[in-house]
């Protein structure tokens, strides 16, 4: 069984290059090489939806040198994406607060949006100043604001209509999370989201991870017995 939603947290990419006696900022490089190799693969796999944890809330506090090295590797990777989605019909969409990113980086960011928005390929999420407990307060906010408004009432409010104040509105949450590099927490990573999600933990760290380390995910995935609610006898807890 192929997940329809894989998220993934890029992790490891600094001692890559530290193990091959490189600097941190190499290691970045060939992590953003790699998730062109993993999209391709995802959606030969029949995976129809990717979202990628590429700049949290949370890294803005490393070193300024190294924020400044990623911020402008996220903007180059994102102007060629705009080829790349051109050509491979994938749709693309940036989840997190952009508000703080440069204004270049916002443009580029709304122009590949809009120019890839009507493609149907793989669906393509990247996660860029994203932080879940950010993002549910943000939700929250403007949630409290059509109320004020008066154009929703806080009787009717549900778990859909904060879903749908959420970054990945419209989005259908992951069926798999996986995390590279040996680590296991999801780091502030769609908490709401991934709340009925498989997990998979692999030491593999993120510049390694190719196309035969996916499909051991999947295959990890496809072997499990999912229940929910009772389904199958049990409930889930």
């Amino acid at each position: 069984m192929i997940p329809n939603h894989v998220a993934i947290i890029l992790d490891g990419n600094g001692r890559w290059a530290k193990q091959k006696g490189m600097p941190r900022n190499y290691g970045h490089t060939m992590g953003a090489k790699n998730v062109e190799v993993i999209s391709k693969a995802a959606y030969e796999m029949g995976i129809r939806y990717l979202t990628l944890y590429a700049f949290s809330t949370e890294n803005w506090n490393r070193p300024k040198s190294e924020v400044g090295a990623l911020m402008s590797l996220l903007d180059s990777y994102l102007k060629n994406c705009l080829k790349t989605a051109r050509k491979n019909h994938i749709c693309v969409r940036v989840i997190g607060d952009i508000s703080r990113l440069d204004q270049t980086f916002q443009k580029n960011i709304r122009q590949l949006e809009e120019a890839s928005a009507g493609y149907d390929g793989l669906h393509l999420q990247i996660a860029i100043n994203y932080g879940s407990r950010d993002e549910m307060l943000r939700a929250v906010r403007r949630l409290a604001g059509e109320c004020e408004a008066g154009r929703i009432s806080s009787e009717t409010l549900d778990e859909a209509a904060f879903a749908s104040c959420l970054d990945t509105a419209g989005i259908p949450d992951p069926d798999l999370l996986i995390r590279t590099s040996g680590e296991q927490r999801l780091s502030n990573f769609l908490l709401w989201q991934l709340a009925y999600s498989e997990f998979y933990f692999t030491d593999v760290l993120w510049p390694d991870f190719d196309r035969k380390e996916l499909e051991r995910a999947v295959l990890a995935y496809s072997s499990r017995e999912r229940r929910f609610g009772g389904v199958g006898g049990e409930a889930n807890v």
